[in-house]
């Protein structure tokens, strides 16, 4: 099957209503599955959010899954290049031809859904409903759900997961979650569901609260990260970190993760917890043989990836400040050595300045740019930000992003010290998708 029906297919999806306009209601959503037989409920649901990690996690979750011989769906999002990324089935993508064929059986309940309605199905949600559709038709034994956006009205939040992951909250999404990490805690805190399994990662004291309120208020059993569950070592690794966790039931030792920075050792942690908590309800241990040989298989592409080493080309999703800030500790630790000039286009609805800041202290420069998405900040007005940030010496533009690459290879190289010198692609998943495109990497 050609390309050209995919894009055909986005192109529906998206004259709809596009991801990035949200219309929050679980009305539209619960009467399309209804009306699909409520495929979201043939499998249980290990439910996937937080405000960053969560693709990462998913992918972790899924991996532990499979190595104790579980067939896995996976549902995550935004795609980094194609939209076939998002549904998973056995740790492969869905192949185009299944996916055109689950759209035309899904195809014929939209526009009775939209009779009911004043405002349309939108992209997610009818994405949505193709994942749970797709995963019932294999069928899948375990279904891995990262949320969309928030949690309580989310698309995804009509399953109901047996386990839900809420990975740290912080301050994204503001148009829609509210300004305050208690207003968004409260939308995450709605995918934890009366008699289910809480894995609740490092949360603020305020963000804490509102969760652990959920968790009374539904009766879940809750387990905190830091508390009943955690990283207990960690120490870098050729290729990764070497790991201890703590999970549920004990220690795991010597787990060996072929991701960088710290960020991930902790997401490590909770999914780990999760997937305890989903096949044994916490009370059984896993083989340690079989959970080293998960996460040694874990890729996250777009997630602090080499796409090239010598000069080394990194690509990484970052698209908020807590993401930034993760992204410049890693760099700091990992590649303290190496000269890094950051590469950076963001979309026009986030907090760029607040992306750039967090940076600043981890490179030596940066060369603004623009990505492929239609909301991608206009190149003269991101310079504008960094500008403020950087200093004007420190700031260069170039469009488009492969040029600006090259750019900021040649500054990084004048930076070169015995480490070595390079790039940090950065500031939306779009951008790491575009790197990703731009090296020849297979999504």
């Amino acid at each position: 099957m050609s390309d050209d029906v995919l894009r055909d297919i986005e192109a529906e999806l998206l004259a709809r209503r596009p991801e990035s306009r949200v219309e929050p209601s679980l009305e539209r959503i619960r009467d399309l599955v209804d009306l699909l037989g409520n495929p979201q409920r043939a499998y249980p649901v290990l439910h996937i959010g937080g405000t960053n990690g969560k693709t990462s996690t998913a992918r972790m979750a899924d991996a532990l899954l499979r190595e104790l011989n579980l067939r896995t769906g996976r549902y995550t999002s935004p795609h980094l290049q194609s939209v076939t990324e998002r549904i998973v089935l056995d740790g492969e993508p869905i192949t185009p031809a299944r996916f055109a064929a689950t759209y035309a059986e899904v195809k014929p309940y939209l526009d009775l859904v939209d009779s009911k309605h004043d405002v349309l199905l939108g992209y997610f949600e009818v994405l949505t409903a193709l994942a749970y559709a797709a995963f019932a038709d294999a069928p899948v034994e375990a279904a891995v759900v990262e949320v969309g956006l928030g949690g309580a009205w989310d698309a995804t939040n009509v399953a109901d997961g047996r386990v839900a992951v809420v990975t740290s909250v912080a301050i994204d999404h503001v148009e829609y979650l509210g300004d305050t990490i208690e207003e968004i805690a409260t939308e995450k805190a709605g995918i934890i569901k009366p008699g289910g399994y809480a894995i609740l990662g490092p949360q603020t004291t305020a963000a804490a609260q509102i969760l652990l309120a959920r968790v009374a208020e539904t009766g879940a059993t809750v387990a905190r990260q830091g508390l009943e569950f955690g990283l207990r070592s960690r120490e870098m690794a050729v290729g990764g970190q070497l790991l201890g966790l703590q999970g549920l039931t004990g220690p795991y030792d010597e787990i060996f993760l072929p991701l960088h920075g710290e960020y991930q050792a902790h997401n490590a942690a909770a999914a780990l917890a999760a997937v305890e908590a989903f096949v044994g309800g916490g009370r059984e241990a896993l083989d340690a043989d079989l959970v080293r040989a998960a996460f040694a298989r874990v890729t996250s592409p777009g997630r602090l990836e080499a796409l090239r080493r010598g000069p080394v080309v990194l690509a990484d999703a970052a698209h908020n400040p807590a993401g930034a800030a993760a992204l410049a500790a890693a760099l700091t630790e990992e590649f303290a050595g190496t000269a890094l000039v950051a590469v950076v286009a963001a979309m026009a609805d986030k907090d760029v300045e607040g992306i750039l800041t967090e940076l600043e202290p981890a490179v030596e420069a940066v060369v603004v740019t623009e990505n492929s998405s239609p909301r991608t900040m206009p190149v003269d007005q991101l310079a504008n930000v960094a500008v403020d940030v950087f200093g004007q010496d420190r700031v260069h533009q170039a469009v488009p992003l492969p040029e600006a690459i090259d750019v900021g290879l040649r500054l990084a190289e004048r930076e070169e010290s015995l480490g070595g010198y390079g790039v940090i692609v950065t500031g939306s998943v779009v951008t790491a998708g575009d790197a990703r495109v731009a090296f020849g990497a297979a999504s």
